[in-house]
């Protein structure tokens, strides 16, 4: 029994210093810590990024299209390598953000940023909209918060349409029109497969269309009401009954009038 519980610990002291686990790790190996005003940064050993104030400043943006302010510094992990990166993220993507804020930036997406096929700021506003959103939600609320409007809030909030394989708002309302159409509710979840989305970047074209939504959200009805539902939905993350006491409809209704708006766009050009 004893050398099943060593096995354990063992397994579990490597998955929060190199493995899976290390975005919870109450350490960081061959990481110096850097503490700025509105962040906390740290940075491998033999990284090379350096502009780490750039990265700090986007914070009061964040918070002022959220009109919230975080609860405490968000935590960004510069990785020097690869592999590094990979062992120690969930997700092969550029970035991994967490539930408790922490935010794993891969050494690609900064060799992008500096060949100019990403913006830098761009992405990490979209990924600290995530993490602003996680600190109010708590990590149950945040895990069943929508995951359309999680996506559709940072893609409009860090002005992302229309930028590398982001279709802009026409684009995407063109796509809309040609019978591209992921129902905002059916995102990640187990009807996803129901719905085909015939386009080479189909993720990318359903974050834009998530932004659209939010974006008709606010037109129709105000920033202040979708500020007041978006936050509603950090306490309680039911969308359907949320939305109905805000805005005085059923979200089918409302997503309805959505493609509605899309279509008579095409008739007014």
């Amino acid at each position: 029994m004893l050398g099943i519980v060593l096995i354990f610990a063992g397994l579990l002291i490597y998955e929060l210093l190199w493995g899976k686990l290390f975005p919870y790790s109450p350490v960081a190996i061959s990481f110096t810590k850097h503490e700025l005003p509105h962040t906390i940064i740290y940075i491998q050993d033999g990284a090379k990024y350096k502009d780490l104030v750039r990265l700090d400043t986007l914070i009061p943006a964040v918070e002022h299209f959220h009109e919230l302010k975080f609860k405490h510094k968000p935590d960004l992990f510069i990785f020097s390598d690869s592999i590094s990166f990979i062992h120690r993220s969930l997700s092969d993507a550029r970035f991994c953000v967490y539930y408790n804020s922490r935010l794993l930036i891969s050494p690609w997406a900064l060799r992008e940023a500096l060949e100019d096929k990403i913006s830098l700021e761009i992405y990490l506003r979209h990924e600290l909209s995530h993490s602003l959103i996680h600190q109010y939600s708590g990590i149950i609320n945040a895990y069943k918060y929508p995951k359309w409007l999680m996506e559709g809030i940072a893609v409009y909030s860090s002005n992302q349409m229309g930028t590398s394989l982001y279709p802009g708002k026409d684009e995407t309302y063109e796509l809309i029109r040609g019978g591209n159409f992921m129902p905002p509710k059916y995102f990640r979840t187990s009807n996803e497969h129901k719905v085909k989305v015939a386009l080479k970047n189909s993720v990318t074209f359903m974050y834009s269309e998530f932004a659209c939504v939010v974006d008709f959200l606010i037109e129709t009805y105000g920033k202040e009401k979708f500020l007041i539902f978006m936050q509603k939905l950090t306490l309680n993350p039911k969308n359907d009954a949320i939305f109905r006491e805000i805005y005085g409809i059923d979200f089918s209704e409302f997503s309805l009038s959505f493609k509605r708006h899309v279509m008579a766009n095409e008739r007014l050009k």
